[in-house]
């Protein structure tokens, strides 16, 4: 009789730990933003129907969860990789049990709807963690990522969509949980605008110097047919005084004789509309007058040569720190200092960015999207460029931008980048080192 009560009671036991783990999966849902994002976001609710295991003998649940979708883009271009959050912020369900429930037994994962001018579905998963939930306690929220290419240009919105809740306790079980009315409300819309052509537009002087007053013939090609263009002498980055505008040929060629007076053009541009814009203009081409020298007098004569654009890096491994297995938490590290030199001289920023992969290693793997960086870029004094650190946030396989700098009248200079890297480790990885590879690409 003892052993009997004694195999009953393990029996309850046994379903009541299944009935906390399936009214924990019911709690499942939304997403967090990556830190550190530009977001247009805002939190959302939304009638959910969650249907535990038939095993757990309980019955559907109805309620509103409330989910916020972040975006590591707000303004993509077409063809880019968009990295999409979606967390559950407050679950309709809590804990339902006196039973605690241990830490790390939840893997979510579901859908984010998309709408607007680019319409499917992105597929979110999370990692498989959670702290430990006490007796009739509030579930915590918990993310889910994935990422989606933009196909179309124009406002893409955003919505909570079905997910799933995997428990992994006693037993594995499944807890899918359903928008009653879809789609649920827009939480973020991102503004995807159209790839632009390469520039190809280009300028060539018949002369690369001549006397104050003297014409010079510009030929231009490759810009828009049958349109005004402005022929204009420079002074390092400044306008001269010597300006024409010719009309393209229906081909886009065009051919100008330019007036040089200023003594001071180091150069030649022409561009199309009222100002300068490197995405629609040419040159500068290298332009000298020509001063006649006085009498019993020596011209001296020297030229800057444009470089290239290069980085370099201080070391090619980070080690970061360890965690506790059984605690888990974040691997901490800095990325090996990386030099941008960029000595070309022209008009055209650049752009550092960085993808990585999964971290594999005797216990599987840990995705790639765990990683975290928090970037910081410094200019050397006297740089033309300002320099702007990236977003703080997941790195991902998708990639993020390390740093960058706009596209200017001139552009260069030295540039120091770092980041703080931090890996999100489940609590029970297997012991052991883990790897990953970062890839950073400069353009």
């Amino acid at each position: 009789m003892a052993l009997t009560r004694s195999r009953a009671a393990a029996r309850r036991r046994r379903w009541t730990a299944v009935l906390g783990a399936t009214a924990l999966a019911v709690a499942g849902g939304a997403f967090a933003a990556p830190a550190g994002a530009t977001t247009t976001s805002q939190p959302v609710e939304f009638q959910t129907r969650c249907v535990p295991p038939p095993i757990a003998g309980i019955p559907p649940i109805t309620g509103a969860t409330t989910a916020e979708i972040t975006v590591d883009k707000a303004s993509p271009k077409v063809g880019e990789t968009v990295t999409v959050t979606y967390t559950i912020t407050k679950p309709a369900a809590s804990n339902p049990v006196d039973l605690a429930l241990p830490a790390d037994i939840m893997t979510p994962s579901g859908k984010v709807v998309l709408g607007g001018a680019q319409s499917g579905a992105v597929t979110v998963n999370g990692p498989k963690k959670n702290p430990p939930v006490p007796g009739k306690g509030s579930f915590p929220a918990f993310s889910m990522t994935g990422t989606f290419t933009v196909t179309q240009a124009g406002s893409i919105t955003l919505s909570p969509g079905d997910y799933n809740i995997h428990t992994s306790y006693l037993m594995e079980l499944d807890t899918p949980c359903t928008v009653l009315n879809p789609p649920a409300p827009v939480s973020e819309t991102v503004v995807a605008s159209p790839v632009t052509s390469p520039n190809t537009r280009a300028l060539a002087l018949d002369t690369a110097s001549g006397d104050p007053g003297v014409r010079v013939t510009v030929n231009g090609s490759k810009f828009t047919p049958l349109t005004e263009v402005t022929v204009v002498g420079r002074a390092g980055a400044a306008e001269t005084a010597d300006k024409m505008t010719v009309t393209t040929d229906s081909e886009g060629s065009f051919a100008a004789r330019l007036k040089v007076n200023d003594v001071a053009t180091t150069g030649i541009v022409a561009y199309e509309g009222a100002a300068w814009d490197p995405e629609k203009g040419a040159g500068p081409a290298a332009y000298k007058v020509v001063v006649p020298a006085p009498p019993n007098s020596q011209t001296i004569t020297a030229a800057v040569t444009a470089g290239e654009l290069s980085m370099t890096q201080a070391g090619d491994a980070v080690e970061l720190s360890s965690v506790d297995f059984g605690q888990g938490g974040a691997a901490t590290g800095d990325l090996r200092t990386v030099t941008v030199k960029d000595f070309r001289g022209g008009p055209a920023g650049w752009s550092l960015t960085g993808k990585v992969t999964d971290f594999t290693g005797p216990g599987g793997s840990i995705g790639a999207g765990s990683l975290s960086w928090t970037p910081a870029c410094t200019a050397k004094a006297g740089s033309p460029s300002a320099c702007a650190a990236g977003s703080s946030g997941p790195v991902g396989s998708g990639g993020a931008t390390l740093a960058s700098t706009p596209n200017g009248a001139l552009t260069g200079g030295e540039f120091t980048i770092d980041a703080g890297l931090s890996l999100d480790v489940p609590a029970f990885t297997a012991p052991g080192s883990y790897a990953g590879v970062l890839t950073l690409t400069l353009s």
